[in-house]
């Protein structure tokens, strides 16, 4: 099951004290499925990011009971590692790991007698994404920008945490594994209850989402309910 989201006057500055992003009031209920929108460097990534408690942020950013924004750094992890899967833009694998362990690195997180059942969750994701057995074993540092994109998608369907943030997750791929993954990411999310959070230009998925948010100049200018 997913966590609600609350946002209470959020607000990101950069260090010069220019804001970066302001949002006085957000709600969802657990289970949401919504996309933001907007151009480039509106900053969609940047409320993605502070959503995670990634970067610096003043205000109220609560999953659930828990404020992100009020834990320390050690606790933020914790919290993100157990509550919330995130597809990063820009990857974020461990290049001397191959597929199957990157996929699966959430794995060192849990429990022990969580590990076998996530590792296989994460080589059924990477073979659903196309990465199949003679892929799952080769480093990689090896792999396309589109095959690291489905590692790292994989790795965060395979947590199956009741948060999914993602940015850009059919950015590196083409269209036809792009629909197969909106495909995965809709139906995880609906099945599961999952809360479902992606940043993306891709219409597609976009128009799947119930709710649709946008981003302009740091600030939420539109929410409407999608067509989905």
């Amino acid at each position: 099951m997913g966590l609600a989201l609350s946002i209470s006057d959020l607000r990101v500055t950069s260090d010069r004290g220019r804001q970066l992003l302001a949002v006085p009031k957000l709600e969802l209920p657990a289970g949401a499925l919504v996309g933001i929108e907007g151009p480039s460097g509106a900053g969609k990534s940047t409320l993605l990011y502070a959503l995670a408690g990634l970067l610096t942020a003043t205000g109220q950013v609560r999953w659930g009971d828990a404020d992100v924004l009020r834990l320390d750094a050690e606790q933020r992890a914790r919290f993100r590692a157990e509550r919330i899967g995130m597809i990063f833009q820009d990857f974020l694998l461990f290049e001397e790991l191959d597929a199957a362990d990157n996929a699966a690195l959430t794995a060192l997180f849990r429990p022990r007698t969580e590990r076998a059942a996530l590792r296989a969750r994460a080589r059924a994701r990477l073979a659903s994404l196309g990465l199949g057995e003679q892929g799952l074993d080769r480093t990689v540092a090896s792999f396309s920008g589109g095959e690291r994109q489905r590692v790292a998608i994989a790795r965060a369907m395979a947590a199956e945490a009741p948060v999914l943030l993602a940015d850009e997750p059919t950015a590196s791929l083409d269209r036809a594994a792009a629909d197969r993954l909106i495909d995965d990411l809709i139906g995880l999310a609906r099945a599961t209850g999952t809360t479902l959070i992606a940043v993306s230009h891709d219409t597609r998925l976009i128009s799947r989402m119930d709710r649709i948010l946008t981003i302009e100049d740091g600030a939420l200018t539109d929410d409407r309910e999608g067509s989905a």
